[in-house]
């Protein structure tokens, strides 16, 4: 045996003989082993911790009070907000640098508001022409957010469409109170037939809220139609919905703006 190994022997049995001590949390430790590799342990990690280090995390809240009842909790003197009328969010950095000292930025309050599904199924039709089945169908299940005319006179226009459904259109006239008369004739027999009038407003008003807990606003809905070949298709076009959702959008952010105690700005913080 050579003295090198002699030497290797008396490490390794000092090595043995030494206590285990305790690792203190939140160290990283490394060492050399006998055979010339480093071997590390990383008690870093917030797993090792009896509390994490920092706060981290990305929260979506979907209402105003839910977004202000986090930000009232976590929100400190350099927390940042950002709005971004685009993507329809506030979003607070909670842990936002300081003039004089850098954080990671990684704790987030986001509130993404969600367009409600009377919303989405308003603006889906519009601008659409429907035949009169499916037209009629869709005024009966929209009744709750039919304004003027009422649902009642809506409901009563929707069964008067539908009851046309089997009738030849003949002629369109526009009537000194703006509303719109159809004159159709139906067979009812084989010899004769009948003939009569289909009268329609030529605007409605809807009640609808953009987002779910935001305020409802009304918007005006143009009919529209299209006579040929003795059939006739009808719809609607809403008058500048985009206006409507971005004073919906504009609400919620003056009531943020209210509440919060650093200035809102307009666009999107950086990638943590």
């Amino acid at each position: 045996m050579t003295t090198t190994d002699n030497l290797q022997a008396v490490i390794n049995t000092a090595t043995r003989a030494v206590s285990p001590s305790e690792l203190e949390p939140g160290k990283i430790y490394g060492w050399l082993t006998a055979d010339g590799r480093v071997q590390q342990i990383d008690l870093s990690g917030d797993e090792h911790r009896a509390a994490p280090a920092r706060k981290t995390g990305n929260v979506t809240l979907r209402d105003t009070f839910s977004f202000l009842a986090y930000y009232g909790k976590h929100a400190d003197e350099n927390t940042e907000v950002y709005a971004d009328a685009e993507t329809l969010t506030i979003t607070a950095v909670l842990d936002a640098h300081g003039p004089d000292r850098p954080r990671f930025g990684r704790h987030r309050a986001v509130l993404s508001l969600r367009t409600t599904r009377a919303w989405e199924e308003w603006n889906a039709s519009s601008g659409r022409l429907m035949d009169q089945d499916a037209f009629a169908n869709f005024l009966e299940d929209h009744l709750p957010e039919l304004v003027a005319p009422d649902a009642a006179t809506m409901l009563e226009i929707a069964q008067s469409i539908q009851a046309t459904t089997s009738a030849t259109f003949q002629s369109s006239t526009r009537l000194h109170s703006g509303e719109r008369k159809f004159a159709f004739a139906e067979d009812t027999t084989a010899k004769a037939g009948s003939r009569g009038e289909l009268t329609i407003p030529e605007t409605f008003t809807v009640g609808l809220k953009p987002f779910e807990g935001s305020d409802g606003f009304t918007l005006t809905a143009r009919f529209r139609y299209r006579l040929g070949g003795g059939t006739l298709q009808l719809g609607y076009k809403l008058e500048r919905p985009e206006d409507v959702r971005q004073t919906a959008f504009d609400d919620v952010l003056q009531e943020v703006t209210d509440a919060v105690t650093t200035p809102v700005m307009n666009g999107s913080p950086a990638r943590a």
